[in-house]
């Protein structure tokens, strides 16, 4: 694994992407589940050189890299669940597809989402609701990734949109709504109108 806290990442934007997000893995994957490791093992060994195709997160870490123009911004960071044999047909890929990431870290099967905070990263990126789940619960600014369906028709604009309650700011008034419904979340709003909002998981983002 590289050195997780990076001097050069201070001040940039830190964004770490689950393997399986970045690239389609799902053939991998179901071998793993059907025949267990070794066997996954084998097949990534075997098809080191074949590039993994996009996955639901790969036009979006491409659009996000190329805002690094001369001050690069942007770091992107990628966490995988294989071990660092098994990740060199992932390398490849990144290197097929000119992807500027120079930082990884393997699991070996556990979890990514406890590397989060290692590698100070602003954003964690998976297509696992589980570990998004646990990065969470850990304090961490994540958000499960999934296919959209439709064409990307503008290959180089980044469109983002953020959620107010329980994403910008906290969930507090969320609670209260799923606890209580729709009139004691009216007449908290009314209450605390001139109360500042407390911050949420993407604040920092």
């Amino acid at each position: 694994m590289a050195d997780a806290v990076d001097p050069e990442a201070k001040g940039k934007l830190v964004i770490a992407i689950s393997s399986r997000a970045l690239f389609d893995l799902d053939e991998s994957h179901q071998i793993f589940k059907e025949h267990g490791v070794e066997a996954y093992a084998k097949h990534q060994e075997k098809n080191e050189e074949v590039i993994l195709k996009p996955g639901v997160g790969f036009t979006l870490v491409k659009k996000l890299l190329k805002l690094n123009t001369k001050q690069n911004p942007i770091d992107v960071i990628l966490l995988s669940r294989n071990s660092a044999d098994t990740g060199l047909r992932i390398f490849n890929s990144i290197e097929h597809y000119g992807l500027n990431i120079s930082r990884a870290a393997f699991t070996r099967g556990e979890s990514t989402h406890t590397l989060v905070g290692a590698f100070e990263a602003d954003l964690f990126l998976s297509s696992n609701y589980q570990d998004v789940q646990k990065a969470l619960e850990s304090g961490f600014a994540a958000a499960s990734i999934v296919g959209s369906g439709s064409n990307d028709s503008h290959d180089t604009q980044l469109r983002i949109a953020f959620d107010g309650d329980a994403v910008i700011f906290s969930d507090e008034a969320e609670k209260i709504y799923q606890e209580k419904g729709i009139e004691a979340f009216e007449e908290n709003e009314k209450k605390s109108a001139n109360v500042e909002l407390k911050a949420g998981p993407f604040k920092c983002f």
